[in-house]
C-alpha cells in the first residue's frame, strides 16, 4: 500500500488545541465543507484562503490537545489538509485522525525544519518526509493503522474487512 502526499507546508506551534482547530461555536454544523470553512480561524484567519487540497501541516508539541472532538479532524480534512507532521500529538487527536483517515506523522526533526509555503513530500510506506534536499524518517505506524489510513478511515476499513 503506497500512500504519498505532496503539498505546501503550513506551520503552527505548540499546544494547538481542538477548540482552536475548530471553535466550539461551530460544533452544530454537520457538513464537512461547512466545518472546513472555520478551520483554525482564531489562530490564523487567512488559513482557509491559503490552504489547498493536499497541503501539509508542520506542527509543534501536543497538537490537538483539549477535547476529544472529531470535528477538528473533519475540519482539517475539509479545509484541504492531507497530512500532519508533528513534534507530538495528543493521543485522542491522533486516534481520531487515524479513524478519519488523516495521517499524523510524528517526527520532531521534520516538524521543526519544514519550511512554510514550500512543498514537502510524505511517503507512508517508508515513513519518509522530504523537502528539497532534506529527508527525515517519522516514527513507524503499525500495519493496521496504515491499513486504516489507506482505506480512508476506520469505517471504510471495517467495511473492507467485512466484505473480504
Amino acid at each position: 500500500m503506497s500512500m504519498i502526499f505532496e503539498g505546501r507546508v503550513h506551520r503552527f506551534g505548540d499546544e494547538v488545541n481542538t477548540d482552536v482547530i475548530l471553535p466550539g461555536r461551530y460544533l452544530a454544523l454537520r457538513k464537512p465543507e461547512e466545518l472546513g470553512r472555520h478551520c483554525l480561524e482564531g489562530l490564523d484567519p487567512g488559513f482557509v484562503q491559503r490552504v489547498r487540497p493536499g497541503d501539509i501541516l508542520a506542527v509543534g508539541r501536543n497538537f490537538g490537545c483539549g477535547s476529544s472532538r472529531e470535528h477538528a479532524v473533519i475540519a482539517l480534512k475539509a479545509a484541504g489538509v492531507a497530512a500532519i507532521v508533528a513534534v507530538s500529538a495528543a493521543r485522542i487527536f491522533f486516534r481520531n485522525a487515524v479513524n478519519l483517515g488523516l495521517p499524523v506523522i510524528l517526527c520532531p526533526e521534520a516538524a521543526m525544519a519544514l519550511r512554510e509555503g514550500e512543498t514537502a513530500r510524505i511517503a507512508l510506506d517508508d515513513m519518509t518526509i522530504a523537502q528539497g534536499d532534506q529527508h527525515w524518517h517519522g516514527l513507524p505506524l503499525g500495519e493496521e493503522v496504515r491499513a486504516i489510513l489507506a482505506a480512508g478511515g476506520l469505517v471504510p476499513r471495517v467495511r473492507q474487512a467485512l466484505g473480504a
